[in-house]
């Protein structure tokens, strides 16, 4: 199934805002396939000690979105970037509920590429790049949005470019800057 049009997803978005509850219905098959498939794509590697699957995280993303009551969607990727927040949270606050140690001794190094399939043992190191992407949003906030836009959304370059209304060049000089300053906030050096 080919990813509805924007126009189409920004439409419905904006008659759900509104108070369409018809526009949700039609809506969430539309954006609903296309999350769990971003889902699907950089949760695929994740080891079978993990017990959230990508439509486990889905769902419940969706719920929070859902329930988000008078959201005002700009568009299509307003939406899915408040999606990659959002799932951002459940994430962390997963690994916070597993009981792990915040920034605890010991901790496995980790690179940040552009999936998250490392996530299934690693729930400090995930409560690790939180903490330092809180950090990098208070002196740079795009650059931390880029991070959550790539990392937790699987979000492309063009896309994030979308969502961010920025260039694909600012994109990538970005997240190659975040990149290296999140690795150094959390003591690994390149």
């Amino acid at each position: 199934m080919e990813p509805a049009p924007s126009a189409e997803i920004t439409g419905l978005l904006q008659a759900w805002a509104g108070g369409d509850r018809a526009a949700l219905e039609r809506l969430m098959p539309l954006v609903y396939d296309e999350l769990r498939r971003r889902a699907g794509r950089y949760m695929a590697n994740q080891g079978q000690e993990n017990t959230l699957q990508p439509t486990a995280l889905v769902n419940e993303a969706f719920l929070h979105l859902v329930g988000a009551d008078h959201a005002q969607w700009q568009d299509r990727a307003h939406f899915f970037a408040v999606s990659a927040k959002v799932m951002r949270r459940i994430l962390v606050d997963r690994a916070r509920a597993r009981g792990s140690e915040k920034r605890g001794g010991g901790m496995a190094r980790f690179e940040l590429n552009e999936s998250v399939d490392w996530m299934a043992d690693r729930g400090r190191e995930l409560l690790a790049l939180d903490d330092a992407l809180e950090a990098l949003a208070k002196f740079d906030a795009r650059k931390a949005k880029v991070i959550e836009m790539r990392f937790f959304a699987g979000l492309g370059v063009a896309e994030t470019a979308e969502v961010l209304r920025i260039s694909e060049q600012s994109v990538l000089r970005d997240w190659k800057l975040a990149r290296a300053w999140l690795a150094a906030e959390m003591g690994r050096t390149e």
